[in-house]
């Protein structure tokens, strides 16, 4: 009876000390761009749980990246412009994943003709300040000589962006990407112009964290690099399969729309040229760090 007890008891201990040992979850701030399709295909196939990471969906980059500032996310998705506003008020933050390259992703789109837009007096801009949505508006400014002109700027999020109706009297540049434009174009406004034109900028997505998160959880980010890889894979092999387990996360676009919206980015996880590693070398992309 005593062997019994103590059997049961030895047990219990071992059982508890298991369970204090669980893994803690890893939380990843992201939002609703079709470069980061790999994690919500993981997320639904059930990889991402295996790892003991939550995804945090957000409607835009600014409120990933400021969920990842005040330490609710561990990691977070992001382009070399958020990367480095991040850097200036978190020093250790580095980028660990490559994802993706846009192609045309991230694009312009306007109610008015390139013509059009230089002979109006005023430009109503529409776009996410916080975020790389700038740096492709000021490209366009530059290439277009638009200095001179008034340009009346709106702060939104994508989500309020894409609910933007076409008022015909102003000349309209609304910056946006992918799956976001579709609903615009169905109002009119046309793409002028994107990052596949647009050679003086060049957007890179990856995920960032802390070195202390990096050197601490580097297995298992490790295994979460395996997970991206095959999920682009399957993405790459089976596009109607992924666009049924993802198309939630990118508002519900139509699997032509998805189609054409994968077709807008370039994946970088694997083999990046060493031209891009090196360009991005300068930004702080540690190809030390960058697990591959």
């Amino acid at each position: 009876m005593i062997k019994q007890f103590l059997f049961i008891l030895f047990s219990l201990l071992l059982f508890s000390a298991c369970s204090s040992e669980k893994q803690r979850e890893i939380r990843i701030a992201t939002n609703s761009w079709v470069g980061y399709s790999p994690l919500f295909y993981a997320k639904e196939t059930g990889e991402l749980d295996k790892l003991g990471i939550k995804l945090i969906t957000n409607v835009s980059l600014a409120e990933a990246s400021e969920i990842f500032e005040v330490g609710k996310a561990d990691l977070v998705t992001t382009t070399q412009y958020e990367y480095l506003t991040l850097k200036e008020v978190i020093q250790d933050v580095v980028p660990v994943i490559l994802i993706d390259r846009s192609n045309g992703g991230d694009m312009i789109l306007s109610n008015k003709t390139i013509d059009e837009i230089n002979n109006a007096e005023t430009i109503y801009a529409y776009l996410e300040i916080d975020s790389i949505n700038s740096e492709l508006l000021k490209s366009f400014i530059q290439t277009h000589h638009l200095e001179n002109k008034q340009l009346i700027y709106t702060n939104k999020d994508q989500l309020q962006i894409s609910d933007l109706e076409n008022n015909e009297k102003n000349a309209m540049v609304v910056v946006t990407y992918a799956p976001y434009n579709t609903e615009l174009e169905k109002r009119g406004f046309e793409e002028v112009a994107s990052t596949k034109d647009i050679n003086s900028l060049v957007v890179i997505d990856a995920l960032c964290t802390k070195k202390a998160i990096y050197n601490s959880d580097k297995a298992r980010l490790q295994q979460l690099k395996v997970q991206i890889d095959r999920a682009i894979l399957e993405i790459e092999q089976n596009p109607q399969k992924a666009h049924k387990l993802i198309g939630k996360y990118l508002g519900n676009i139509s699997y032509d729309e998805y189609v054409d919206a994968v077709k807008s980015i370039k994946w970088i996880n694997k083999n990046p040229s060493q031209e891009l590693l090196k360009k991005i070398n300068k930004l702080g992309y540690e190809e030390t760090i960058l697990i591959q």
